[in-house]
């Protein structure tokens, strides 16, 4: 006669073998999860950056309208803009636009031929015909890594370096 065992559940050493395999995938991947998706600013601010750029490029010919990206050096802010906005309108725009977080600082916006804008606030244009202002955009972080977004007038893709860099003369 065969004898039938009742299904009671896990063994208590299959409970260990399972918790301790799931304790060291955690303690492997959760801070390279954090590092890479949840806590970089400076991918957060780029992301804005890139994304922004070709969306007035793309919602200026496709709204046939020019856009208006405004940066406040100032107060680490960037807002947009459009050419048929009212006033109210265009401070409303302000105070929601995108605060940049505490760990990352707008050095300068560069245009050719033109000196670097310290501080204060520049603007870059983004025409009907879905051309823009060309201009570098440069970012820094709390541990002083800099970044250059180029706009190009006539590509909607914006060329990031993970370095300062300028216009030539």
């Amino acid at each position: 006669m065969f004898y039938k065992r009742q299904n009671r559940g896990f063994t208590l050493i299959e409970l260990i073998i399972v918790v301790f395999l799931i304790s060291i995938m955690l303690f492997l991947y959760i801070p390279k999860f954090q590092e890479a998706v949840m806590f970089d600013s400076t991918k957060r601010v780029s992301r804005w950056i890139i994304g922004k750029v070709k969306a007035l490029k793309e919602g200026s010919i496709t709204n046939h309208k020019s856009y208006f990206l405004h940066i406040d050096l100032d107060n680490n802010r960037m807002w947009v803009t459009d050419e048929l906005m009212s006033e109210e309108e265009m401070q409303n725009a302000e105070q929601q636009g995108f605060e940049l977080p505490d760990d990352i600082n707008l050095l300068d916006v560069e245009y050719p031929g033109k000196d670097k804008i310290l501080s204060g606030r520049a603007d870059i244009y983004f025409y009907k015909k879905g051309y823009s202002d060309k201009a570098l955009i440069h970012i820094e972080d709390s541990s002083n890594k800099q970044l250059s977004f180029l706009i190009e007038p006539f590509l909607s893709k914006v060329e990031l370096y993970e370095k300062y860099v300028e216009f030539e003369n």
